[in-house]
């Protein structure tokens, strides 16, 4: 199949591949309250094809831009092929964005056509509107009668009263294809934006298509897979995980936060493909269940993923599979060499029993997960080693919207953990310095990329694009990493979010706050102190375990959640034990303690101060708590 692949140049190529050549295959399953629907490849085809020809009548055709404002549903996929097959350029977004955020993106990529999920959400942007008088069409996917004479609403049961298809209409429909070329735009997409305003991300045809043709067989992706999606469908990770899907003939079954754990048992899928706080969050479901069921057996099952975790390491370290970035003299890696061997031979009948009891973690995932994807941020070494240790093989993916999204991943053939793997295929990467210098392995500086799925640009933005790229053509992703001497990418860091101290020290926190995330009480954490002496710590508590943790650790009993907002005493007590975590033994400097910590009393919001794959929008919270900051660190 990757030969078939190979040969699609468009993304309407991927949809007739997929109808040739899987028809009675089942393409989908999702939920409709408690009706669980499945769709054939074949019936996905006919569904695209009916919409993109209701489409038509109402006047949406090549270049048209249509905003696309829905949550995760069967419907979102084929209105982004019914788009695509007409030559439209989609502008998705997710039903919690902002209204002040979608002004921007509806204004600034001058939108043709408006559809939302449902008849509620048009209702209640019905004011913005109101005000987009060149709007030429409004369509709502769930809605029910909508359309009056003189009105331009219509729901999709509406558009598809008429659900026959003739022959003639096949054939032109399958004709479109033709008329779509590889440098077309396909979409723009509007980052979430860690900083600001979004912007238009531009991609094409031949941007998508590069990920279609190159990532299938960094994981070994066959038609017998079956994925279970619960990332936001509109956001570039998932999207191409759906395409990557549809191009192999494998199955996608549509899960919720609400329900994913569960889907997990039901489905028992083979891939998922997620971001590093859902793992977070499985985590910290295990480790609350064996406590709940006694402190006796989290103890011994955190013993046990420790022996686990010290015998891969060992046996990685025999077989080189460790990142390293500087050669060994023969002497030390003799000596090295050694000390393993005596470890793993210590270690191997611990490890068997720990790995038949850590199996009941991996058969709580369904059992059959063969390749779990984390991916839209960086999974904290503490988590991919946790994951590791229960037998789950994390393909630690690195990707930007820019770059469709794909620009390394720790695929099935590279074995080398702690790190994202080298480029992906027909993929140029390099580490440069501030003067553009390139960098040897170990060297930290800028990750900059070149390749087919690449963006041309940010729309309407020739700023921002000068900025972006090189002289040479190469994308600046503004983040910091470093190569292995066998060519893999470590992240380090990015360069917009480095903290600099007062007395000129720079400080990475994405590494304090994935540190801070492993005490049970911790929910969320972002690191604070620019310009200033010292680093602070805002916290966002779950409050019935730091109330437990306060209790197990001081003997404090009370109760009161006020005075856990306001002891002084208290928040002393907890940054002492967050130190703990941040030695210098174990990888951070003196100057990355933390001097004092606050804690908020509301948690981090989707659309606010989170992206929708998770990412804290650091600007927008160091903004909206700027005087406790103040406070903080005087």
């Amino acid at each position: 199949m990757s030969n078939l692949n190979s040969s699609v140049s468009s993304l309407f190529g991927l949809l007739t591949l997929a109808h040739r050549s899987f028809p009675g295959k089942t393409a989908f399953v999702y939920r409709i309250g408690d009706e669980v629907l499945e769709v054939t490849y074949e019936k996905f085809f006919e569904d695209v094809l009916l919409l993109s020809k209701a489409f038509k009548t109402k006047k949406i055709d090549a270049g048209a831009k249509v905003l696309l404002l829905s949550g995760n549903r069967y419907e979102w996929i084929v209105t982004d092929m019914a788009l695509m097959s007409l030559g439209a350029i989609s502008v998705p977004r997710g039903s919690d964005t902002p209204n002040a955020e979608l002004e921007h993106i509806v204004n600034h990529a001058d939108c043709d056509f408006l559809i939302f999920e449902t008849e509620a959400l048009y209702q209640l942007h019905l004011e913005l509107v109101g005000s987009l008088s060149h709007i030429k069409g409004i369509f709502v996917i769930g809605g029910g009668h909508l359309h009056n004479l003189f009105g331009k609403v219509y729901s999709y049961s509406e558009l598809l009263k008429d659900r026959s298809i003739t022959p003639d209409e096949i054939e032109h429909f399958l004709a479109l294809e033709e008329e779509i070329k590889p440098d077309d735009v396909l979409t723009l997409l509007y980052t979430s934006g860690t900083t600001g305003m979004p912007k238009g991300v531009i991609l094409t045809h031949r941007n998508i298509c590069h990920n279609i043709r190159v990532l299938p067989d960094q994981i070994r992706l066959t038609g017998d897979d079956l994925w279970l999606s619960i990332l936001p469908s509109w956001h570039i990770f998932e999207r191409t995980a759906e395409y990557l899907s549809l191009s192999r003939g494998s199955t996608i079954v549509y899960s919720t936060l609400r329900s994913f754990a569960a889907d997990l048992e039901k489905y028992r899928p083979t891939m998922v493909a997620t971001v590093p706080r859902i793992w977070e969050s499985i985590y910290e479901k295990v480790q609350a269940g064996l406590k709940k069921q006694s402190p006796k057996k989290l103890k011994l099952f955190n013993l046990l993923v420790g022996i686990s975790i010290r015998f891969r390491y060992h046996v990685r370290f025999l077989k080189k599979h460790l990142p390293r970035f500087e050669k060994i003299n023969w002497f030390r890696g003799a000596c090295l060499n050694i000390r393993s061997i005596i470890m793993v031979f210590a270690l191997f009948p611990f490890f068997l029993l720990a790995r038949n009891r850590l199996a009941l973690v991996r058969k709580k995932l369904g059992g059959r997960l063969l390749v779990a994807v984390s991916g839209g941020g960086a999974l904290p070494s503490y988590l991919e080693e946790w994951l590791d240790a229960v037998g789950i093989r994390i393909t630690n993916a690195y990707g930007m919207t820019e770059c469709s999204p794909g620009i390394a991943g720790r695929g099935l053939s590279c074995p080398v953990i702690g790190t994202l793997g080298p480029p992906f295929p027909e993929t140029e990467l390099r580490i440069v310095n501030e003067q553009g210098e390139i960098l040897p392995p170990g060297q930290e500086g800028e990750v900059q990329v070149r390749g087919e799925q690449v963006t041309p640009g940010y729309y309407d933005d020739e700023e921002s694009n000068r900025l972006a790229f090189t002289d040479d053509g190469f994308f600046r992703t503004g983040d910091l990493g470093k190569m292995t001497i066998s060519g893999e990418l470590v992240l380090t860091g990015r360069s917009k979010e480095i903290i600099v101290l007062s007395s000129g020290e720079n400080i990475n926190p994405v590494r304090i706050e994935g540190a801070l995330g492993l005490f049970p009480f911790v929910e969320d954490a972002v690191l604070v102190g620019q310009d200033k002496k010292g680093l602070g710590a805002l916290i966002v508590p779950n409050m019935e375990k730091l109330k437990e943790y306060l209790l197990e650790k001081f003997g404090i009993a009370d109760h009161s959640e006020e005075n856990l907002w306001d002891s002084e005493d208290i928040h002393e007590r907890i940054r002492k034990e967050l130190n703990k975590k941040l030695e210098p033994g174990k990888g951070f400097h003196s100057y990355e303690r933390l001097h004092k910590i606050a804690f908020l009393k509301q948690e981090f919001r989707l659309g606010e101060e989170l992206t929708n794959t998770l990412k804290k929008k650091r600007h927008v919270i160091e903004n909206k708590y700027r005087e406790v900051i103040s406070k903080l660190l005087k």
